[in-house]
C-alpha cells in the first residue's frame, strides 16, 4: 500500500514562518500532481497549493505571495513554506498526491489522503 505521512505542524505566531512536509511511500512507481489542502475549524477543506511532477503550481489567491510549493521527486515527498502566517492560517492542513504504485506486478493508481497536521497561529 501507499501512505502519506505529513509533519511540522505546530504553534505559530501571526507574521511567524512554518515549513511543512509530506512523504510518499510504499510500492511507488511515480507520482503526478501533489499538493497541500487545509481545513478550518467549521469549514470545509480547501484547495491551498499543488504542483505538478514537472513543477507546475498552483496556489489559492489567499495564500498567493505568503506560502512555497515544492516536492523532491526523488524523495517523493512535497514541501510547504508558509510565512507571514495569520490567523486565518489556522486549520488541519493535509497533504494529498496522485499515486501510481505496483502491487503483484500490476499497476495502480490512487489519489490519496494523509491524516493531516494541525497549524495554529495565535499569539
Amino acid at each position: 500500500q501507499v501512505h502519506l505521512v505529513e509533519s511540522g505542524g505546530g504553534l505559530v505566531q501571526p507574521g511567524g514562518s512554518l515549513r511543512l512536509s509530506c512523504a510518499a511511500s510504499g510500492n511507488i512507481f511515480s507520482i503526478n500532481d501533489m499538493g497541500w489542502y487545509r481545513q478550518a475549524p467549521g469549514k470545509q477543506r480547501e484547495l491551498v497549493a499543488t504542483v505538478t511532477s514537472s513543477g507546475d503550481t498552483n496556489y489559492a489567491d489567499s495564500v498567493k505571495g505568503r506560502f512555497t510549493i515544492s516536492r523532491d521527486n526523488a524523495e517523493n515527498t512535497v514541501y510547504l513554506q508558509m510565512n507571514s502566517l495569520k490567523s486565518e492560517d489556522t486549520a488541519v492542513y493535509y497533504c494529498n498526491a496522485d499515486v501510481n504504485y505496483i502491487n503483484s506486478d500490476q499497476f495502480y493508481g490512487i489519489n490519496i489522503w494523509g491524516k493531516g497536521t494541525l497549524v495554529t497561529v495565535s499569539s
